[in-house]
Order: structure tokens, then sequence, then C-alpha cells
């Protein structure tokens, strides 16, 4: 065919030479090559886009399923939780109450007493509110022996109110011995510790009052 010959003939240094046909033909492969790499590229981009999307449509079935379950167990957490604080309120009301404080303090300064422990120092500080309860410190120096303060431990834990003591800055040390060098064996518990009571009511909407220490 003469179409086949002159494009076996064609001279590359020549284009402007060259028949209609052939360049009629050349003309619509090199727009046919333009079209297939523009379509080729395009895809591409929307194939990049469209795995974007996926990924991020997993995340968001993820993100929704996650809060799906938070929500229905929401109703059971918050009721979870009113029962944690209406138990917690419960054992905080063993503690002693405000009028009650000063009475523990002497409870507790006597049954040192009871137990043979010496009472150097024994002061009360002023109390510190929080949400349902109030610390109060007490600093406080003792002497006596291993078995008197462990009577007199055993004396705290069995008062009519419930009674939490810690410790802070609390050292137990023996006691220095005398001027002839003999010790005594007893030992000085000395530092500061904590007791609690609960707020009551009226307490827990408006500041507590400091109460002043004594010894």
């Amino acid at each position: 065919m003469k179409f086949f010959d002159d494009l076996r003939n064609l001279d590359r240094h020549n284009v402007g030479g060259w028949p209609k046909a052939i360049k009629l033909f050349f003309t619509g492969l090199l727009f046919v090559v333009v079209v297939l790499a523009g379509w080729y590229f395009e895809i591409s981009s929307q194939q990049d886009d469209l795995a974007s999307a996926e990924s991020k449509e997993i995340a968001l079935k993820s993100e929704f399923s996650t809060k799906q379950a938070k929500s229905a167990n929401l109703e059971a957490l918050e009721q979870q939780l009113t029962e944690m604080q209406d138990m917690l309120r419960t054992l905080l009301r063993q503690l002693p109450s405000r009028t009650e404080m000063p009475e523990l303090l002497i409870d507790i300064s006597q049954t040192a007493l009871a137990a043979g422990i010496e009472t150097e120092l024994f002061q009360p500080g002023p109390e510190t509110p929080k949400d349902f309860y109030a610390e109060k410190p007490i600093t406080l120096r003792m002497v006596g022996t291993y078995h008197q303060f462990g009577t007199f431990i055993s004396g705290v834990a069995s008062l009519p109110r419930v009674v939490i003591l810690t410790l802070h800055d609390v050292s137990l040390s023996p006691k220095t011995a005398d001027k002839n060098g003999v010790s005594s064996g007893q030992l000085v518990l000395q530092g500061t510790v904590k007791t609690y009571r609960y707020l009551e009511d009226d307490e827990t909407t408006t500041p507590a009052t400091p109460v002043k220490g004594g010894k």
C-alpha cells in the first residue's frame, strides 16, 4: 500500500515534506498519546485521593465505634460513679464530726497517758479543708518504750470513732542516755501526725474556719 511505502521512505530531517496522510497519522497518534498520558496521571491522582479517603473512612468508623461504645456505657458508668461517691461519703461520715474533734484530741492524749507514754508536746494545728473531709495536723513529742507505743496504737484503734492518724516527718529514735551513760531503753517519737474528720453539709459549700491549735 502507498501509505506504508510512504511511511518507510520518510525523511526524518524534512518533516515538512511528509505526505499529508502521514502528517495526519502522526498528529492523531500524538494526540492519542497526550490524551492517554493525561488520563493516566489524572487517574493516578484520583486513586491516591481514593486510597486516602478510604483510610480516613476506616479511622472515622473506628472512632465512631469507640464513641458509640462509650456512649452506650455512659449511663452505667455515671451510676457507678454516683454509687462510689455515696460510698465514700458514708465511709467519711464514720470519721469524727466537727463537734467531736476536740473530744477526740483529748481521747488521743489520754490514751497515750494511759499507755504510760510521757507526752512532752501535743499541739494541734489549724485545719485544712479538702473535698469531703478536713485534716488536722498535730505536732508532738512522746517518750516511751516500744511496747508502750504498741499499747497506745491499739488504744487509738479502739476508740469509739474511726480515727486515722498519718505520719508526716516523724522520727523514732532511742532516748539519749543519762549523764552516767545509762540508757533507759525508751524511744522518742517526734514530728507531725495528721488526723481527719468529715465535713458537714454546711461546710462543703463554704470554706471551713481554721481551728486554732493549743497544747
